[in-house]
Order: C-alpha cells, then structure tokens, then sequence
C-alpha cells in the first residue's frame, strides 16, 4: 500500500503511534498523473503538500521571455509543494509538473492543520522536513552566487545521482543557470579529465 511509503518517511524522524497513522490516512489523497500534467499552475493557488511515491516532478517558474527556471526537483519519497502559496492563500509563481508519470499522496491545508492541532509528532516532522528543504535551498543560493558552472553541475550530480539519467540536458541546464549547449562543453571537459 502506498500509504506505507508516507509512513516510513515519516518514521525516519518520528515514528507515528497506530492512531496517528489511521488518522493519517483518513486524510491522504493518492492520486495518478501522467506526465506534463500540472499540479500546481502559475496564479492557483497551492493547496497541497505533494507526497511522490513514484515519478519525478519539478517545480519552476517562467520569465517574461518564455524562458523555464527550474527551482526544484523531487523524486520518490520526497515532497513538493509552493510553500509560499500553500501558507498565504495567495497565486503562486511557480508551475509544479510530472516529468515522469507519477503516483503521488496529497494532503489539503485544513487536514494538515488538524493533524498538526491534535498530534504535535506531525507538527515536529513537517517542521524538520521543511527546515532541511530551507538548509537545501540556502545551499543552492550561495552556490549560485559563489560557485562556477562546472562546480553547480558537480554538486548537482553529488546532491541528484540518481536523477542525472532520468532528465533531460535542458532540465539539468536550467536548474543549475546555464544553457544546454554551455552543459554539454562542462560535460566533455570532465569526460577528458
């Protein structure tokens, strides 16, 4: 069953008591979404936390342009969600769209509410798996601002293994600021090193 997933997500920080996870799973939604399709568009609102069970999504935002910035990307047993949106009520920025097809578990802000009032285990873990998206996402910034292309695309691999063969070079491109064509000139030079 797919709600074992969540569950021993959740075990790796606070293992959850029997009711905790009956009440969690009267709140979960599974669903299944073919890839390019949207869970989060640009001016919805983000009422979900996305827990991934399979597949593989990412979330980016598009200038003026027409130009993709990928912000994030998440994979099996990771969550993913515009925080800002899901927590002000206000449009989101951003896009959240399956690469891959995906079998994913969401959870609505009021039962995320309520399961955070009547069992505080669920405040504390979503508390930690937020303040390790935050240090993730520090990291990404000042990398971004202090580190070369090569160096961005090496802790990509470092950080992503599993996920360099799984995405496209454009996709890889936009995430770590440079173009594809830029990609592919770092590639060969660590190939020749």
């Amino acid at each position: 069953m797919t709600l074992n997933k969540l569950i021993s997500h959740f075990d790796k920080y606070l293992p959850l008591s029997s009711k905790e996870k009956e009440e969690l799973g009267d709140r979960i939604t599974e669903k299944k979404i073919r890839r390019r399709q949207f869970i989060l568009s640009k001016y919805e609102v983000c009422r979900f936390y996305t827990f991934i069970i399979s597949g593989l999504f990412k979330m980016y935002a598009v200038d003026k342009n027409g130009t993709e910035h990928i912000l994030q990307f998440a994979s099996e047993n990771e969550w993913i969600s515009d925080i800002g949106s899901f927590h002000s009520d206000k449009p989101s920025r951003l896009y959240i769209e399956a690469i891959e097809p995906s079998v994913v578990l969401q959870i609505e802000k009021s039962n995320l509410l309520y399961l955070y009032t009547h069992f505080p285990k669920f405040d504390r873990n979503f508390r930690v798996i937020i303040e390790n998206k935050y240090i993730e996402l520090e990291n990404r910034v000042l990398q971004n601002i202090s580190s070369t292309a090569e160096e961005r695309y090496q802790t990509f691999l470092e950080q992503y293994p599993q996920l360099s063969n799984r995405l496209p070079n454009t996709q890889i491109a936009s995430y770590i600021g440079i173009t594809p064509e830029f990609l592919s000139k770092i590639r060969n030079n660590i190939s020749k090193k």
